[in-house]
């Protein structure tokens, strides 16, 4: 073979590697590759090919495979950019991710779903404090209740303003399609939310969050006492054990708070924890039921009465 030959090769091999490697674009556009927390069914590689922040999946490959020893790429986020070229974008996802994945399930307080992102991400006293107050004052409808529960892609160097943003425009999302019914139905989504709450702590599940509704419903409308132990769990805070929500002994039933739903007439001031679209619109669609007192047995069935008297031979059968 003629040295010419060969060197044409030898060039155009270099080439093609050159272009295989080089930036997708010249103009800077940053943004977010997220790599889900299940990855079975996920190719990074091909993915990043299709989010065009790579030229070629099989070069991109062998990178990864001869200068990451084929290191597993983590879930997460990660600022990536198609002005980076393929060596680049390899340092930055082989690296710890920039943005990391948190799931706040149930209803839960705004100081519990802090502690949960504080354990995935490692918040600053600071940013912790600034979660917590963040919209303090604008008003109680922003203390509790509008930090949707769900998963998130949280920036480790986010505030905690951000992060209160990114829950709350989550909420407004989920919340904006029943808006209009719950002006229809004459309900202020403020006392929806208040609503909600409680129903999502008091149920066992789904299935019994709309006979609860019915029961809180009756209860407002006859002007009754709510007597609802998770308002006054609330109040209590942080248990010594580090958990949020557990029993209320007698004492605690004598706290004057406005949020002892057994000394005080109707809701309580704020939400209790910020609900999801279940108990939401289990608000809107009440069970129609003559019971007005309601437990769930140790097997998390619910049983309700109509009189304080059956509620008692309930307590006594199946607590």
């Amino acid at each position: 073979m003629k040295l010419a030959v060969i060197i044409g090769i030898f060039l155009g091999f270099v080439g093609a590697s050159v272009w295989l490697l080089s930036p997708v674009s010249r103009q800077s556009q940053p943004g977010v590759f997220a790599v889900p927390e299940k990855v079975e069914d996920f190719d990074v590689v091909q993915k990043l090919e299709e989010g065009k922040f790579i030229r070629n999946a099989p070069a991109f490959r062998l990178l990864l495979g001869v200068f990451a020893s084929g290191k597993p790429i983590d879930p997460g986020g990660y600022r990536l950019d198609p002005a980076m070229n393929a060596w680049q974008v390899l340092q930055k996802v082989t690296a710890d991710p920039e943005l990391l994945w948190v799931t706040v399930s149930g209803c839960r307080r705004k100081e519990e779903i802090a502690d949960l992102i504080d354990q995935t991400i490692g918040w600053t006293d600071d940013t912790l404090n600034k979660w917590v107050d963040a919209y303090r004052d604008l008003g109680d409808e922003y203390v509790e209740g509008v930090y949707y529960p769900d998963t998130y892609l949280i920036p480790k160097d986010a505030t905690g303003t951000d992060v209160a943003n990114m829950f709350i425009n989550r909420f407004n999302e989920e919340f904006s399609p029943l808006a209009d019914i719950f002006i229809r139905q004459n309900i202020k989504w403020t006392t929806g939310l208040k609503i909600a709450s409680l129903i999502a702590r008091e149920a066992a599940g789904e299935s019994d969050m709309n006979l609860i509704s019915g029961i809180i419903w009756n209860r407002l409308d006859r002007g009754m006492k709510l007597e609802v132990d998770a308002t006054m769990q609330y109040t209590k805070g942080r248990r010594e054990d580090g958990s949020w929500w557990g029993g209320i002994d007698l004492a605690e039933k004598r706290n004057d708070s406005l949020y002892n739903t057994y000394l005080h007439t109707g809701l309580p001031p704020t939400p209790i924890c910020s609900p999801g679209i279940d108990a939401i619109t289990a608000v809107l669609e009440p069970e129609e039921t003559d019971c007005f007192y309601y437990l769930h047995d140790r097997n998390k069935q619910i049983h309700c009465a109509e009189t304080y008297g059956e509620h008692k031979a309930n307590i006594q059968e199946y607590l």
